[in-house]
């Protein structure tokens, strides 16, 4: 039986945050998004997660051996001395087919070696790493998981999300199966696709502080929601309010700033306090 929640971790580990922050966001590099431009430190952002540097085999950076996705690629000199950039976590090699990525850890982590020391050589404010290859109950990650994340660089991040909705407990005691001791886990709230709520999402959040430590969970907000027609827009501040204040005092990343999180969004957020 898992082990019972003190009461103790019911509150956010640290304080004397404003009442309603942001303190980073994801930007997921598309063709639409290769020059990210935005008002997001309005909201308390100063720290980025770059969720990829290279997918389906095409580069985000330049000198990787691997075609670059687009003859223009991102400035990363500008984005650099961006106020929302001022730590950047980079995500490695990816894929968009979940199944396929699963099914090409090694090829992944071949491709992350080429981009490890181009990264290195941009300017950026390097706060860590992170291996894009998202996870699930529905998967049970084999050998070559745990040999190719014992070869990234440290500090190193993964992201989990709870599909099955098996409950923080159960998550927790999938991930301690597996998941080496000195990597990260960015919690998807699953807030954005109707998963559950974000009082819920915040049972996850202190759960997965409790079992794996504060410095190793982070929480990812969804700032997104289905759209009528199919895929996914932006949420509104009203849907989005609600998800900063659930984890006011804790670590958190919107997914993601520069897909949904636009000029309109972010000047409602700051009327609403958000700082």
């Amino acid at each position: 039986m898992a082990a019972m929640l003190p009461c103790a971790v019911s509150w956010p580990p640290s304080s004397g945050a404003p009442l309603r922050h942001l303190g980073g966001m994801v930007w997921q590099p598309s063709l639409r998004t290769l020059r990210p431009q935005g008002n997001w430190a309005q909201l308390g952002v100063r720290r980025l997660l770059v969720q990829w540097t290279a997918v389906d085999s095409q580069a985000f950076v330049p000198g990787t051996g691997l075609p670059p996705i687009a003859a223009e690629l991102p400035d990363w000199e500008r984005i650099a001395v961006e106020p929302w950039a001022q730590e950047v976590i980079v995500g490695l090699a990816a894929m968009h087919g979940e199944a396929q990525a699963r099914a090409s850890v090694a090829l992944l982590v071949e491709q992350a070696h080429a981009l490890v020391p181009i990264v290195q050589r941009l300017p950026l404010k390097l706060g860590g790493w992170y291996f894009p290859l998202e996870v699930d109950p529905t998967w049970l990650p084999g050998p070559e998981w745990s040999q190719g994340l014992a070869q990234l660089p440290r500090p190193l991040w993964i992201s989990a999300y709870d599909s099955a909705n098996l409950g923080p407990h159960a998550l927790a005691d999938w991930i301690e199966r597996w998941l080496p001791a000195d990597v990260g886990v960015f919690f998807q709230d699953g807030v954005g696709v109707h998963a559950r709520s974000p009082e819920v999402a915040l049972k996850y959040l202190q759960v997965l502080t409790y079992r794996l430590g504060q410095a190793r969970v982070q929480m990812i907000a969804e700032a997104f929601r289905p759209a009528p027609e199919g895929g996914f827009r932006s949420a509104t501040a009203a849907e989005f309010l609600p998800q900063i204040d659930a984890y006011k005092g804790w670590e958190v990343l919107a997914f993601d700033g520069p897909h949904y999180l636009g000029e309109p969004l972010v000047a409602e957020l700051v009327a609403q306090g958000v700082r």
